[in-house]
């Protein structure tokens, strides 16, 4: 009797389907077969880049980053036709432009040391002795009881001493309504610095600068015009002050074409002390007379200290520099 065989697969042969690997299986790897599910496509593969499901979720934030920081900030601009933008300040007389950045930035710097003066700290006094500052004269005393120091640098001085004092005498050009001193007469100039202690040891106040030229000759003010003649002229000098002077020049070694106290300090025996000490140790070993120095053009102040002073001459600046070159 033949024996039955009966088959007890589950499927058939037929059936069942055998997919193939994408590339031979190495013997020589001991790492399991790849993954069928999280397999990488040959594009990926060669383009190095990582699958959808492992790529970062920070690309959306970095690209909208970038369009927060190109919105700008808008300035609304009013247009007022019966007042001027053009103000002009009544503690340090400088006008500016309201509104422009640049323009109030330089007022309020301008301003300060107007009012306040500069700080002369550590730094400046540590390049004291290199730059040749020498201090004149000690234990200056002014009307309300404060005392103070002068000293004497030259104009054309470099380094951190030549950058203080290029900013002082800006300053002063700008309260007075003056061009700047060409490198000619700097050259040939000493400036002299009241300096102010403060509650800080370390560091004084600049409160006062007188520039001392050497000069060749100047002019002697005439309080009254004489009768115009022929061989006689008369020289108005400044129109605005109403000087006049006698045309014949003088002899005089020492001119003064830039004084400046702040205003917070004025009024208190500032400029004075500064023009007694430049006029005894300008000239070495010689002490002049307040006759024999003359002021550059000057202001309705300035009038009033040269004649308190007893200075009676006067000199053109713009004459004296064009000499000088």
């Amino acid at each position: 009797m033949a024996t039955k065989v009966r088959h007890t697969y589950g499927s058939s042969r037929q059936n069942r389907k055998i997919t193939a690997p994408s590339s031979p299986i190495s013997t020589l790897s001991s790492s399991p077969p790849p993954n069928d599910s999280k397999k990488r496509s040959l594009d990926d593969f060669f383009s190095n880049k990582l699958p959808s499901a492992k790529r970062p979720k920070i690309e959306k934030t970095e690209k909208q980053q970038p369009q927060k920081q190109k919105q700008k900030t808008l300035t609304q601009l009013h247009f007022c036709i019966d007042q001027s933008i053009v103000r002009t300040c009544t503690l340090c007389g400088l006008a500016y432009t309201k509104g422009a950045d640049e323009d109030e930035a330089l007022h309020k710097k301008q301003c300060a040391r107007v009012q306040k003066g500069m700080e002369w700290g550590r730094e400046e006094e540590k390049d004291a002795m290199k730059a040749g500052v020498q201090e004149v004269a000690s234990g200056v005393k002014l009307k309300d009881g404060k005392k103070g120091r002068i000293v004497c640098i030259r104009a054309d001085v470099k380094g951190k001493i030549g950058s203080k004092l290029s900013a002082l005498l800006e300053t002063v050009n700008f309260a007075l309504s003056a061009s700047p001193l060409s490198q000619s007469v700097l050259k040939v100039s000493k400036a002299y610095i009241l300096l102010l202690p403060t509650a800080i040891p370390t560091r004084e106040r600049i409160i006062g600068c007188v520039v001392a030229q050497s000069i060749e000759t100047a002019m002697a003010i005439v309080t009254s015009s004489p009768d115009a003649s022929a061989d006689t002229v008369i020289m108005h000098v400044d129109h605005s002050t109403s000087i006049s002077c006698d045309p014949i020049p003088l002899p005089t070694p020492l001119g003064i074409p830039r004084i400046f106290v702040s205003s917070s300090h004025r009024l208190l025996g500032v400029a004075t002390a500064l023009l007694n000490a430049a006029a005894a140790t300008f000239v070495h070993g010689c002490v002049l007379d307040p006759g024999k120095v003359a002021f550059s053009q000057t202001t309705g102040d300035g009038v009033h200290l040269m004649r308190k002073w007893g200075c009676t001459r006067m000199y053109d600046e713009d004459k004296t520099e064009s000499e000088s070159r």
